[in-house]
């Protein structure tokens, strides 16, 4: 029994070290030198240097004087990030986007675009469209006291267009250039 525990036991042991230990580490050492900043978890940072977030997930803002990501099953929260899982059929479902759209409408200005009303499947996507964005330009304006034409340039600066799919704006690198450029946006 010896002889067959053994050799059963040593290649255990070797590929625990080879996958377990070796394979993470070299893999972590490839992306911290060709990758850093994704490897880190492309975070954001002010001026002073403090993390107020990743690029690469939604967080809440709280006031009408911010753009608002897309809602949340999850509440934002990466733990419990997950879509609704209500299906297409479901009337509470229907019922959700009824009152998220209604909280949305304002008037004047048309159909609430579906990404404000809708969850996206993890729950945490940072992106907007640039017309989602550019619906609650009224709103922040409003808010702000700042011209709406400011705030149509400071999502078009913020537009980001990849390879493949549609333009998008992340909503923090948005509200971070809102609240890092108050001087620019008030003078017309």
């Amino acid at each position: 029994m010896l002889t067959q525990l053994r050799p059963a036991v040593a290649v255990l042991a070797f590929m625990t070290l080879l996958t377990g230990v070796a394979y993470p580490l070299s893999v972590t050492g490839v992306a911290q030198v060709a990758f850093p900043e994704q490897a880190n978890g492309s975070l954001l940072r002010d001026g002073d240097g403090t993390v107020r977030g990743s690029a690469l997930l939604a967080q809440p803002f709280d006031g009408a004087q911010w753009f608002q990501p897309r809602p949340s099953a999850g509440n934002h929260a990466t733990v419990a990030s997950a879509a609704s899982n209500l299906a297409p059929s479901n009337p509470a479902l229907a019922e959700r986007i009824a009152g998220t759209a209604a909280q949305w409408q304002q008037a004047g200005q048309g159909a609430v675009p579906m990404e404000l009303v809708t969850t996206s499947a993890s729950g945490l996507d940072p992106h907007l469209s640039p017309d989602a964005a550019r619906y609650q330009v009224a709103r922040i304006a409003e808010a702000r006291g700042i011209p709406e034409s400011r705030l149509v340039r400071l999502i078009e600066q913020q537009v980001q267009q990849s390879p493949v799919g549609p333009p998008v704006v992340n909503v923090l690198a948005l509200n971070r250039a809102l609240a890092d450029n108050p001087p620019t946006l008030v003078t017309e």
